[in-house]
């Protein structure tokens, strides 16, 4: 669809009860889209005896081993009690195991055991096939311009966030702001 074509297009729903706006009509779409991806990946999940919260802690821990549980928590913006009852559950089940920080003997870090590499792997999988579902018939280059589009907002919302909450996490998957 061609920009002045998008701009005059309006959804089939819209009934002109309220002035019509693309961008509130963007919004709406991203939160669904980003719903149902949560949703389906539950299900998922699920069939692998795991939750999408479990497999966040432990693709996060695959991509930066050792971090403290404070820095993860902020990471997956969970609250700190939330994440201990997470990770208390990945420990007993072998997949993770606290360390001391050698540092501040106060404070653990996280790392994954050998135990975790396969179920990481089909979990890998398992996103692999729900993104291939969910960007079914989105060609190559529209992915790649969505991808620099949305890490623009998200740059732009960082923005608007006071102090260190809008500054950009060294542990962002977008870090290079393409």
């Amino acid at each position: 669809m061609d920009a002045a074509l998008a701009r005059d297009h309006k959804p089939p729903y819209y009934n002109g009860a309220m002035k019509y706006s693309q961008q509130r009509d963007f919004a709406f779409l991203l939160h669904d889209v980003a719903r149902l991806m949560r949703t389906v990946a539950d299900q998922r999940v699920r069939a692998l005896g795991m939750t999408r919260a479990q497999w966040s802690v432990l693709s996060r821990l695959d991509r930066h081993q050792g971090l403290k549980q404070a820095e993860l928590a902020e990471l997956l913006d969970l609250a700190p009690i939330s994440l201990t009852r997470l990770v208390d559950r990945l420990c007993r089940n072998g997949l993770v195991e606290r360390r001391p920080d050698p540092s501040d003997r106060r404070a653990k870090r996280l790392f994954l055991t050998p135990k975790a590499r396969p179920v990481i792997e089909r979990l890998a999988q398992v996103g692999e096939r729900l993104m291939g579902d969910a960007l079914q018939g989105v060609d190559e280059a529209a992915v790649i311009a969505s991808i620099a589009n949305l890490t623009s907002m998200r740059n732009n919302l960082r923005k608007l966030l006071p102090g260190d909450v809008g500054e950009r996490s060294k542990y962002d998957e977008h870090a290079d702001d393409r």
